[in-house]
């Protein structure tokens, strides 16, 4: 038997509803509920691909922060230089920047890296691909 979906309260700002909004209409959803739970299947899908990492890890890291923010990134760089085997950098829309990273070695800290990037506040967007 499945179980009965619940009504949860979730405050967003009124830039997230418009984009939400924009999202549920260029790909179909019949509504807003519908897409929340779409976006948090895939976060959860995503974050139990990368729990019980171990071992050696081939991965592709995608960040995304304004231009101002290149020194944060250089710092957490440096700490995982031994992970990184190539690094891309590009200028993108109106002054921010995409990085790209291929790591390669051992899965908790490729886990750690992906963590600095996630959780600094500065950084748009964070995504690890698992190879």
């Amino acid at each position: 038997m499945a179980d009965k979906s619940r009504i949860i309260s979730v405050s967003l700002n009124s830039e997230m509803i418009r984009e939400l909004d924009k999202l549920q209409e260029s790909l179909g959803f019949t509504g807003r509920s519908e897409i929340v739970r779409a976006g948090i299947r895939t976060f959860v899908q995503e974050e139990k691909q990368k729990q019980g990492m171990e071992g050696k890890k081939s991965a592709i890291l995608l960040v995304v922060h304004a231009d101002e923010f290149d020194g944060q990134v250089a710092g957490i760089k440096r700490d995982y230089e031994a992970l990184i085997r190539t690094h891309l950098h590009n200028t993108i829309d109106g002054g921010r920047c995409v990085e790209l990273f291929l790591l390669d070695g051992d899965a908790k800290r490729i886990e750690s890296v992906t963590r600095g990037f996630l959780t600094n506040k500065n950084m748009d967007s964070a995504k690890l691909v698992i190879l």
